[in-house]
């Protein structure tokens, strides 16, 4: 174990209020004046470091610094990839975002998670992409799987909001990919990245039609009832769209309604 100047809180380059410790695992930095902690070469995995008892916190340096590194989907292997999907490409001012790939991490879809009342961003979320991009990376290894949410971060009452601009209508769907399949039926569309999140929409202000896609799953449609019976007792209309075929996504249900 090293030490030195936090990089959030350092008084000089000769604190050393900052442990750096590194093994098989990674690197990982721990500021015991602020609490600053960063496992660098994890960054873009699961945090096999983090304290489950420490409570997630919101937007931090680590987050702002991944997401000032991504670019525009258009023209990246995120846009292959989302095409390869059958997905509709997002605005550019939406908060899905490419991350190119290093030694370190695949290319990855980056995502910026924010408060569904806020609008203030409380973390990132990463779907890892094969090389070519045409499919997901498909790791078997569960502490690195291809999709999951900045480690040590709030995802409770976040959403990913795919179009920036929204008026009186919303689509919402569990995942990226299925909320980008229902942009071809019904725009703008946000992504609740889970069924617990989806379940758990709260009626907001100035939304006055709710359409929502059901996951093919017992907990998929319970949690998009839930969510549409909530904002129903709001006086909201709601529209709940779902697949009556198992493996059927949104994307697969436009092409059928559209043919």
């Amino acid at each position: 174990m090293s030490r030195g100047p936090c990089p959030v809180c350092a008084r000089g380059a000769r604190d050393t209020a900052l442990s750096i410790t590194t093994d098989e695992r990674g690197t990982v930095e721990h500021c015991f004046r602020c609490g600053y902690t960063s496992t660098e070469n994890y960054e873009h995995r699961p945090d096999t470091f983090a304290d489950p008892s420490t409570p997630p916190r919101d937007w931090s340096t680590k987050a702002e610094r991944i997401w000032c590194r991504t670019r525009p989907l258009r023209g990246s292997l995120g846009e292959v990839y989302l095409r390869a999907r059958g997905c509709v490409l997002p605005p550019a001012d939406g908060d899905l975002r490419y991350l190119a790939g290093s030694e370190r991490h695949p290319p990855t879809l980056c995502a910026r998670i924010t408060d569904a009342i806020t609008a203030r961003p409380i973390s990132l979320h990463f779907t890892h992409l094969a090389a070519d991009g045409t499919a997901k990376a498909g790791s078997t290894d569960p502490h690195k799987p291809d999709k999951h949410p900045l480690a040590g971060h709030r995802k409770r009452g976040g959403v990913i909001r795919l179009w920036s601009a929204v008026t009186h209508s919303l689509g919402i769907a569990e995942g990226i990919e299925s909320a980008l399949g229902l942009a071809h039926l019904h725009t703008p569309v946000w992504s609740a990245i889970d069924a617990g999140n989806l379940a758990a929409l709260p009626v907001l202000a100035g939304i006055e039609c709710l359409v929502i896609f059901a996951d093919y799953d017992r907990t998929g449609i319970r949690d998009a009832q839930r969510c549409a019976h909530r904002w129903r007792a709001a006086g909201r209309e709601v529209t709940v769209w779902r697949s009556k075929t198992a493996g059927e996504d949104a994307a697969d249900i436009a092409r059928r309604v559209s043919a």
